[in-house]
C-alpha cells in the first residue's frame, strides 16, 4: 500500500497528476481541485490509497488524509466505484460532503455528475453515521440551496483550494458571463472548464 506521494509535478490532466519521486515517476489519479491546483516543475504531497483490481492497479491521491479517508468510506457504499467517488470529491469538499449527507440534501448530492437520486438516497443512509467530523477550520460553502448546481459546485471547490467566499463569488460571477468556445453557456460546460476559468479569473485579480 502507497499511503502517501512526495514529489515533483510531472505532467497535469483533468483528473490526474504524473509525480516524479526519484527516478520512478507515478500517475495519480486526483480530484479535479487537486489537478487545477497543482504546477508542473512544482512540488505536491498526496495522502494517497491504492486500488487493485484483476485488470488494473490505480494509484489515487488527495490533498490530505481526511479527503482520503472519505474516498475510501465513499467506495464502500454499494455502486459507488472508485470514479464516482473520485467526482463526488471533485465536487464536495469534506466539509460539504457532510452537510449534504447530514442534512439529507439530495439535491447536492445528484449535482454530482453520475450520481442519481437512489445512489443519493443510498449515500445518506448508508454514511449518515459513519462520516467523521469535518476538518477543523472548514465550513460547508453557503447559497447551496439557491445557486444553480454548477455555482455551487465550483464554490466549493474554490473553497476546498483556501479561496474566500468572497473571491469564489467573485469568480463564479464572472464565469457565469462568460462567452465559451462551444457557444454555450456555463451551465453546459464540464466541471474542469468552469473550474480553470474561475482560477484563471482569480489569478488575474
Amino acid at each position: 500500500m502507497i499511503a502517501a506521494v512526495n514529489g515533483e509535478v510531472l505532467a497535469i490532466g483533468d483528473d490526474r497528476l504524473d509525480v516524479s519521486i526519484g527516478p520512478v515517476a507515478l500517475s495519480v489519479h486526483v480530484p479535479s481541485p487537486v489537478a487545477l491546483a497543482a504546477r508542473i516543475g512544482q512540488p505536491v504531497a498526496l495522502s494517497t490509497t491504492m486500488v487493485v483490481r484483476e485488470d488494473a492497479i490505480t494509484l489515487y491521491g488527495f490533498a490530505d488524509a481526511v479527503s482520503r479517508d472519505d474516498f475510501l468510506t465513499l467506495t464502500s457504499v454499494s455502486g459507488i466505484g472508485p470514479r464516482l467517488a473520485l467526482a463526488i470529491l471533485s465536487a464536495l469538499p469534506p466539509a460539504n460532503l457532510r452537510a449534504a449527507i447530514g442534512s439529507g440534501n439530495l439535491a447536492a448530492l445528484t449535482a454530482v455528475s453520475g450520481v442519481g437520486k437512489k445512489s443519493a438516497e443510498r449515500l445518506v443512509i448508508e454514511l449518515r453515521d459513519r462520516l467523521g467530523p469535518a476538518p477543523a477550520g472548514s465550513v460547508p460553502a453557503e447559497g447551496t440551496t439557491t445557486a444553480e448546481p454548477w455555482q455551487d459546485q465550483v464554490r466549493t471547490a474554490l473553497l476546498g483550494l483556501g479561496w474566500n467566499p468572497r473571491d469564489a463569488q467573485t469568480a463564479i460571477d464572472t464565469v457565469a458571463t462568460m462567452a465559451f468556445d462551444d457557444g454555450g453557456n456555463a451551465a453546459e460546460q464540464p466541471l474542469q472548464a468552469l473550474l480553470r476559468a474561475a482560477l484563471r479569473s482569480l489569478d488575474r485579480s
